[in-house]
């Protein structure tokens, strides 16, 4: 017997379950034209590396020559900018698409920043993404060449664990009251977690000599940081402060130590950001009192450095993914105003 109905149902509940991720595109929709000068793409760092054991398939040789350790970077120029270039270095488990379009479908930061008329520039870290990572030593272990214990360090953040690391909750699946994340696209936040290879590269992770690179080749670049990368623009100072305009630490894994050598953090301002619920979560309130130690010491030693946690300016509910949150914009905002306040404008030159 056929139902009529049946197939337009269907397509009504399709159409339901779908709504509220396009109810949240609705405004982007209304937004006009994104016009830049350029895009494009390129590599940044890497080194080659000869190995027998690149291949245990028969399609292809053992031996010869590849190449790691590299950073992948997007980048979109608006039209007639003058304004520093922002280079966004993503966090643990994640890629560059940490600053595109949220999980809910709303603007990112990437493409807000150039709608304001920043260079913006998107990597994605060693080992990570579109940038490369060294496969050869599983190769090596998987032969009989190399012992087991040699196989390199790799992680993978569940849910469960992400949702606390995160700060959507205090525990899987609590929330925190008032927080901000859109929960109801979780699934496509999910998605966006990746193998994180970091605890096998050498020390300093490969990102930090590349993004040293980067702000030279730029002459002149602020370096957005977030999670896992947040201490990565304060070494790449410490090997040289050449092109680094400024640093935004978004929620640092670690800031410098306030003991070490704070001079290269004199040369530029300096913004250290936490969002909500950071005392509540074992994780983060020992990582904030580190980083108030670091500002402390940085400003005795002559730095211009703050430190701001966003509900003390009025700005509440902020995950740990604060540039994903609902209020994403509005953080944005208030972030550019201080780039605007702090660290001077100029037109920019040869920025590739």
């Amino acid at each position: 017997m056929k139902v009529p109905w049946l197939g337009v149902g269907l397509v009504l509940i399709a159409f339901a379950a779908a709504w509220p991720f396009a109810a949240q595109q609705a405004p982007a929709s209304k937004m006009p034209p994104l016009i830049v000068e350029r895009q494009g793409s390129f590599f940044v760092g890497g080194r080659d590396l000869y190995s027998e054991t690149l291949s245990t398939s028969p399609l292809y040789p053992p031996t010869g020559t590849v190449t790691v350790d590299q950073i992948y970077v997007r980048y979109q120029i608006p039209v007639d900018a003058i304004r520093h270039p922002i280079t966004l270095i993503h966090g643990c488990c994640l890629t560059g698409k940490t600053w595109e379009t949220t999980p809910d479908g709303r603007m990112g930061w990437d493409e807000y920043f150039v709608r304001k008329g920043y260079p913006t520039y998107v990597i994605d870290q060693a080992a990570r993404g579109r940038s490369a990572g060294n496969s050869s030593t599983i190769n090596s272990v998987k032969l009989g060449k190399t012992p087991l214990n040699q196989l390199p360090a790799v992680s993978e953040v569940g849910h469960e664990a992400a949702w606390t690391i995160f700060r959507f909750g205090p525990e899987y699946p609590k929330v925190f009251p008032g927080m901000q994340f859109p929960l109801d696209a979780q699934g496509e936040f999910w998605k966006q977690m990746v193998p994180d290879w970091s605890a096998s590269l050498p020390t300093p992770n490969p990102t930090v000599p590349a993004l040293s690179q980067l702000a030279a080749r730029l002459n002149g670049t602020i370096l957005v940081s977030h999670s896992q990368s947040g201490i990565y623009p304060f070494q790449a100072a410490a090997l040289s402060t050449k092109g680094i305009a400024g640093i935004v630490s978004i929620e640092p894994g670690a800031c410098p130590a306030a003991s070490g050598d704070l001079q290269p953090y004199t040369k530029m301002p300096i913004l250290v950001l936490f969002g909500d619920y950071v005392d509540l979560s074992p994780r983060w309130a020992p990582r904030l009192k580190g980083c108030q130690e670091f500002v402390a010491a940085a400003n005795k030693s002559g730095g211009n450095v703050e430190l701001v946690m966003l509900p003390d300016i009025g700005i509440h509910g902020n995950s740990h993914m604060l540039m994903q949150d609902r209020n994403s914009l509005e953080v944005a905002d208030w972030l550019l105003g201080w780039i605007d306040r702090h660290i001077e404008q100029k037109p920019q030159k040869g920025v590739r």
